[in-house]
C-alpha cells in the first residue's frame, strides 16, 4: 500500500507541474490577448463559449464567470450546435472556442457557418498552428509542456491553463468596464455576497413604534422599561426638540450598577451616553458591521441629517439578515 508521504508527494508534483504551466502563460499574453478583449468589448451581442469534453466543462465555467462579471455569455455544446443550437448564435456575437488540439471535429464543422454569419471568433488552443487557431480573429495560446497526468494523456495542466486564460479575459474586461462590487452583487442576489452588498441599514433597522425612545426628562426606571419592552438592549434619548441627545444601553446599566447609583430615582440624563455614535439609513449594512466591530458596540440609532431618529438596529439584526 502506498504510504502517506508518497501520496502527498504525488499531489505536490501535480500542483507544481500545473503552476509551471500557468507561469508559462504570462509572456504569451500579447497583442492577441488585447485583440480578444477588444472583440468582446466591441461585441453588440453575447459571448458564446463552446468546447467538447473536458474543454466543454472549462468552457461552461468561463461562460459563467463572464456572465457574472458584466459580460453576457452562455455555453453551447458544439455537438448540439450541429443539430439546431447553432441558431442561438447571431451575427453580433463573439464565439469563444476551446480545444487543446485545435482540431476538434465538432467545432471545425460549425466554423464555416459562424464565419459566414459574421460572428467573430476567439480560440483557446494548445497549438497556435492548428486549424482552429488559424481561423480565429484572436488566438490565446494555452499550450503546456506536459500534462500533470503521469501518462501525459488526461487533460490536467492544459485545462488549468485554458481556465486561467478565461479568468484573465474575464477580469481584464471587468476592470476595463469599471465593474463594481454592487454590479457583481446584482448578479448574485441569493448569496451572502449579494446580501452584504445590496442590503442597506434601512432594510434591517427597526422603525416606527419599534424604536426604543424616551425623552431626556425620563427617569432611568422608565428608560429600563422601554429597553425591556422593545428588546434591543438600548434606548435612544430625545431632547426637547425631538433630536437624539444620547443613548443608554445594557452596558451602561452595568456601569451604573457598578457605581452604586439608585436606579429607581436616577434620571436618564444623568447616566446616558451623550453624543453617541450613529449611522444613516442609506449606508450599506456591511459597512455598519465593520463600524460596530471597530467601535466595540452592539447597537446603533439611525438618524437623518438633522439628528432625528429614523430607526434602531443591533448586531443580532445584522446576523439575522445574513450580513455578518
Amino acid at each position: 500500500m502506498t504510504d502517506n508521504a508518497t501520496l502527498q508527494q504525488l499531489g505536490r508534483a501535480v500542483i507544481e507541474l500545473e503552476a509551471e504551466a500557468l507561469s508559462a502563460l504570462v509572456p504569451r499574453l500579447n497583442d492577441d490577448f488585447a485583440r480578444a478583449c477588444r472583440l468582446v468589448l466591441d461585441c453588440k451581442g453575447r459571448v458564446v463559449v463552446t468546447g467538447m469534453g473536458k474543454s466543454g466543462h472549462i468552457g461552461g465555467k468561463i461562460a459563467a464567470t463572464l456572465a457574472s462579471t458584466g459580460t453576457p455569455a452562455f455555453f453551447v455544446h458544439p455537438g448540439e450546435a450541429q443539430h439546431g443550437d447553432l441558431g442561438m448564435i447571431t451575427p453580433g456575437d463573439v464565439v469563444l472556442a476551446i480545444s487543446n488540439s485545435g482540431e476538434t471535429g465538432e467545432i471545425l464543422t460549425i466554423l464555416p457557418i459562424i464565419k459566414r454569419m459574421g460572428a467573430k471568433l476567439i480560440s483557446i488552443t494548445g497549438n497556435p498552428k492548428s486549424s482552429l487557431a488559424q481561423q480565429a480573429d484572436a488566438h490565446l495560446d494555452a499550450g503546456v509542456a506536459k500534462e500533470a497526468c503521469p501518462l501525459n494523456l488526461a487533460p490536467t495542466s492544459s485545462t488549468t491553463a485554458a481556465l486561467a486564460l478565461g479568468d484573465a479575459l474575464a477580469v481584464a474586461l471587468l476592470k476595463t468596464r469599471n465593474f463594481t462590487p454592487e454590479d457583481f452583487a446584482r448578479s448574485h442576489p441569493g448569496g451572502k455576497l449579494g446580501r452584504r452588498l445590496l442590503l442597506y441599514v434601512r432594510d434591517v433597522m427597526h422603525s416606527g413604534a419599534r424604536i426604543p425612545l424616551v425623552p431626556e426628562t425620563a427617569s432611568l426606571r422608565e428608560a429600563l422599561l422601554e429597553m425591556t419592552g422593545k428588546g434591543l438592549g438600548m434606548t435612544g434619548v430625545l431632547d426637547a426638540a425631538g433630536k437624539l441627545a444620547g443613548i443608554y444601553t445594557d452596558g451602561d446599566l452595568r456601569r451604573t450598577l457598578n457605581k452604586g447609583l439608585d436606579v429607581y430615582n436616577a434620571k436618564i440624563s444623568d447616566v446616558m451616553t451623550r453624543n453617541p455614535k450613529t449611522c444613516r439609513a442609506d449606508q450599506l449594512a456591511a459597512e455598519i458591521v465593520q463600524f460596530m466591530e471597530q467601535s466595540n458596540i452592539n447597537g446603533l440609532m439611525v438618524v437623518d441629517a438633522d439628528n432625528r431618529v429614523q430607526g434602531a438596529l443591533n448586531m443580532h439584526d445584522l446576523l439575522r439578515a445574513g450580513v455578518v
